[in-house]
């Protein structure tokens, strides 16, 4: 009897303990839920706080107004003999054929011109029916055949080293840190990638005359996103036509190239002052060639950087750069702990990750 009693009190016992215990780790278990909530907030936060200061950092970007418009095409009810000549240049190779054509060609061919109306009118004074009863029959004059074969010479190299000059500076080869855009030509708008920042695009299409007229600027030549480049830059446009031979043209930074299918050509361009330049495809590519125009709005390299940061997947030089020598650090740490545990093997492995990050 005594042994049942006992057995039936351990039981109890027993069980009143479980219970006890139980109670305990519930209660550790309740208390523990805060802070494992906690603890998985800390461990998603630092993502979600890296978003929240990238944000914050993008530094912010607006657009140029009307007022900063420079390269655009002049009518002549504005300006008679402005609207008859070259647009004002915005590049050193716009500068230097603009002086070529003002200070060359302009004064040469003014001279012929008035000097071989001046023949005529002499030749039509002085030789007509009425003052020559008797034509002359003259046939050779050796020294006016010298004369009307050398001068045209010397004035074509008079005008050649200039013209020489000029096409070699157009077709200058970008230096090696030039920055990267390409200019796709698709029927009928313009795509702006940027290979160097990301490697996103901006599709530009022309605003409606309403749309244009409400923004202050001119209508066929407004677009809704605007091609923007650093000013002082080297840029290397890259040209490709999506469907058609599209061209790449902007007057006022004397810059014209073909965009073709299956192919990709390339030039220097390099914007002195900061604005906004109107351009237009220049081949024509369908109905609609006349309504694909060009925006190029060139800023400062600051201001530029922070227009990158604003688009989509867009980084900066420098962020790509330090994007991609993160892998070789670490390649290089561990390098260092492979060589201070003595694993000849991982050294090897890390050291040849860390050369191929560095080639790439």
């Amino acid at each position: 009897m005594e042994s049942i009693e006992t057995m039936n009190f351990g039981a109890f016992a027993r069980k009143k303990l479980n219970f006890l215990a139980l109670f305990v780790l519930a209660a550790l278990s309740l208390g523990a839920l805060p802070y494992g909530a906690m603890a998985q907030e800390g461990a998603a936060d630092p993502d979600a706080v890296a978003v929240e200061e990238s944000a914050a950092e993008a530094p912010a970007f607006d657009y140029y107004g009307p007022e900063m418009i420079k390269g655009q095409p002049v009518g002549a009810e504005e300006d008679f003999v402005e609207s008859m000549t070259f647009q004002p240049q915005f590049t050193d190779n716009g500068d230097y054929a603009l002086w070529m054509h003002d200070a060359i060609l302009m004064p040469i061919i003014t001279v012929i011109s008035l000097f071989v109306l001046g023949l005529l009118l002499w030749v039509v004074v002085r030789y007509n029916k009425r003052s020559n009863k008797v034509a002359s029959r003259t046939s050779h004059n050796t020294l006016i055949e010298v004369i009307w074969t050398v001068i045209p010479v010397l004035i074509l190299v008079v005008i050649a080293v200039p013209s020489i000059t000029l096409l070699a500076r157009q077709y200058q080869s970008p230096p090696e840190d030039a920055l990267t855009i390409k200019a796709n030509g698709y029927q009928w708008y313009w795509g702006y990638e940027y290979v160097d920042n990301g490697g996103f695009e901006v599709v530009s299409n022309m605003l409606s005359e309403e749309a244009a007229l409400d923004a202050g600027e001119p209508h066929q030549l407004a677009v809704d996103n605007r091609m923007v480049v650093p000013v002082g830059v080297p840029i290397r446009i890259q040209t490709f036509g999506a469907d058609v031979i599209h061209s790449f043209g902007i007057p006022s930074l004397w810059f014209k190239l073909d965009a073709v299918p299956g192919r990709i050509n390339e030039k220097m361009l390099t914007i002195t002052e900061p604005g906004i330049y109107y351009g237009q495809c220049m081949e024509l590519c369908g109905a609609r060639h006349g309504y694909m125009p060009i925006a190029i709005e060139a800023r400062p390299l600051d201001e530029f950087n922070a227009w990158v940061q604003s688009q989509p997947g867009g980084m900066t030089r420098a962020q790509i750069e330090a994007q991609n020598a993160a892998p070789a650090v670490q390649d290089a740490e561990s390098a260092e702990d492979a060589a201070e545990a003595g694993d000849t093997e991982a050294v090897e492995e890390a050291e040849a990750a860390e050369a191929a990050a560095e080639a790439a």
